[in-house]
């Protein structure tokens, strides 16, 4: 086997078992009164592979032995890489995953520095599509629950951020996956601000966020709010100005004096009306599509995890999760399959980082160390959302625009791109196998008896072994010739974009960014290389690595200016520097790396 491939040996989940790879399997039983989902297709999650991850930038100093982690894949395969170190052992997990909205979301890119606005110089980019079929949609996500529930402590909790999509189907699965007693809370987050007037219904103002347990044994502390103007004017003042009212007493025998100062505040239920979504001008807004405010999860962490704690979140985003918790002296890991959620999160944890180091909160012990991760090569797209045209196009396949199954067609050979935002199940083959053209498969087979009657090819990033098996087995009688071309496998021989490109130099005891010419951003902003006053204006930060080994970035200089400025583009080289690594990271998010050495 190849060194740092996926390992075929399987993970049977659930119960503790004497091997560090080797877990019980996982399969609930239907209960008596409890009803149970099911979906076309739907099938046991019973077994995973262990995915191996490459450490690829290291940022900050370790803490009683702990950095923080970053993952870039699919959280399927980075669930189930951690489940070998990390099972049983993540203290709380939130995730706000697709939510079915049947849209898509797009980020606002706009050159650095610029104070004005213009067709030119600003574009709307996706970031991610939230348009599933039914059933796709809901065995990904039971999928995913399955693992969270594998990695949660036995003092954990999990809350699944949902809205009125797919809430109904998601607290089902839930029951399935955690067990039904182990229900603990629906919190209705009711954000306020202007109100949309809607056709013959009410507004839709709130989002649902689902609470679970592990087990009885879970953590939780309650939370308080101040109270309100209203309460306070029931006190009055004794002799001393100190607020107080008379209370019935519980225990019997009269009344009983409270004061204000002593009752910790007013209990916080399961209706929060009082955390407005993000601000356009929060300082704490990263431009990206769907962030939810740091209070609400600060909410969450502090009443589910006592410091130290270990958070998880697998559908990251812009890192609010990451974010609330270092703040919080939470240690946390995070995942996400858009390279922009792991650029902007890793950007946004650098400077939290920062200002922490300058002004730690409370005298906590904070962990502000992070280490980025690729799981099993995730390093092809940069969203799954550009995923289809740039395989058709790196695989050089025409595309079918009239057909509803297929996608292309190449060398005779029908072309199917399936989901690369996970790997490629069985389930994921009941589209195709729904489309089959019995009747031409008659005429081919009466033509010519032993032959296939489709050629058809599946293109996937990653795929259950009997792939193409279980899809020539739906196909029968006929016989049809099933491939796969796994992206994961063989992407060396393919070529996805166009590369960036740079110049870099050390003059008079300085390292310089001469030129740098990010083209796939270019060329969205419909410029040539000539009309660009500044190529500061194209970039999100660089990073400089002194002294590289060869493999893992550990920046010493981490440039990110703030959204009116511009990067430096010059810095001073230390006596000690060796091969120097450089990464500038554009707009977009991609990045150019490239290395040379202090002699040069």
């Amino acid at each position: 086997m190849k060194k740092d491939q996926p390992t075929q040996e399987s993970l049977q989940l659930a119960t503790p078992d004497t091997s560090v790879t080797n877990v019980e399997k996982y399969e609930f039983e239907p209960i008596r009164g409890y009803p149970m989902l099911n979906w076309r297709g739907k099938r046991p999650f019973t077994s995973t592979h262990y995915y191996p991850a490459q450490l690829k930038e290291v940022h900050g100093e370790e803490v009683d032995g702990w950095r923080n982690k970053i993952f870039w894949g699919d959280n399927l395969q980075v669930m189930s890489h951690l489940l070998r170190e990390y099972r049983g052992k993540i203290d709380l997990i939130y995730i706000d995953p697709p939510f079915d909205s049947k849209a898509d979301y797009k980020k606002k890119i706009k050159l650095q520095g610029k104070q004005t606005e213009s067709e030119q110089t600003v574009f709307e980019e996706k970031q991610y599509t939230d348009i599933w079929t039914n059933d796709e949609y809901l065995q990904f996500i039971y999928e995913r629950l399955v693992l969270a529930r594998e990695l949660l402590s036995e003092k954990g909790s999990i809350y699944v951020h949902c809205d009125w999509h797919k809430n109904h189907f998601i607290r089902m699965i839930l029951d399935e996956v955690f067990g039904p007693t182990n229900f603990r809370n629906e919190i209705i987050w009711s954000y306020f601000g202007f109100k949309r007037s809607t056709s013959r219904k009410f507004p839709q103002k709130h989002d649902t966020i689902l609470s679970y347990v592990r087990s009885d044994d879970y953590y939780w502390k309650v939370q308080y709010r101040p109270h309100g103007e209203d309460y306070i004017k029931r006190f009055k003042k004794d002799a001393n100005g100190r607020l107080y009212r008379d209370d019935v007493n519980p225990t019997g025998g009269g009344t009983r004096i409270i004061y204000l100062d002593e009752i910790e505040g007013d209990i916080i239920d399961s209706v929060w009306d009082d955390i407005p979504p993000v601000n356009p001008v929060a300082k704490e807004r990263q431009d990206y599509p769907t962030q939810k405010p740091e209070a609400l999860v600060e909410r969450i962490i502090n009443a589910s995890t006592e410091k130290g704690a270990l958070v998880f979140d697998c559908f990251m985003g812009a890192g609010t999760t990451q974010a609330a918790a270092m703040k919080l002296g939470r240690r946390f890991i995070g995942a996400d399959i858009n390279l922009g959620a792991i650029q902007t999160t890793t950007r946004r944890l650098i400077g939290i980082a920062n200002e922490l180091r300058q002004k730690p909160l409370d005298g906590a012990r904070l962990y502000t160390g992070l280490e980025v991760y690729n799981v099993n090569h995730y390093d092809i797209f940069r969203n799954p959302v550009q995923a289809k045209d740039l395989l058709l196009e790196a695989l050089e396949v025409q595309k079918l625009e009239m057909s509803s199954v297929f996608d292309g067609e190449k060398d005779s050979r029908m072309v199917k791109i399936m989901p690369v935002n996970r790997i490629a199940t069985r389930a994921d083959l009941n589209e195709l196998i729904a489309g089959f053209d019995y009747k031409a498969w008659e005429r081919r087979q009466a033509e010519s008896p032993n032959r296939a009657v489709e050629k058809i090819t599946l293109v996937c990033m990653g795929h259950e072994p009997d792939l193409a098996a279980q899809l020539e087995l739906a196909a029968k009688p006929f016989k049809i010739d099933v491939e796969v071309v796994d992206i994961l496998r063989d992407k060396a021989d393919l070529e996805f974009k166009r590369d960036s490109q740079a110049k870099v130099a050390i003059k008079k005891g300085e390292l310089v960014i001469e030129k740098f010419y990010p083209m796939n951003l270019l060329q969205k902003l419909s410029l040539q290389k000539e009309a660009v006053d500044d190529w500061k204006e194209l970039v999100e930060s660089v990073l400089v690595d002194w002294n590289y080994d060869g493999a893992v970035l550990q920046p010493a200089v981490v440039d990110i200016p703030s959204k009116n400025d511009l990067v430096k583009g010059a810095y001073k080289v230390p006596e000690d520097a060796g091969t120097i690594r450089v990464k500038i990271t554009d707009l977009l998010s991609e990045s150019w790396e490239g290395s040379i050495s202090n002699g040069d």
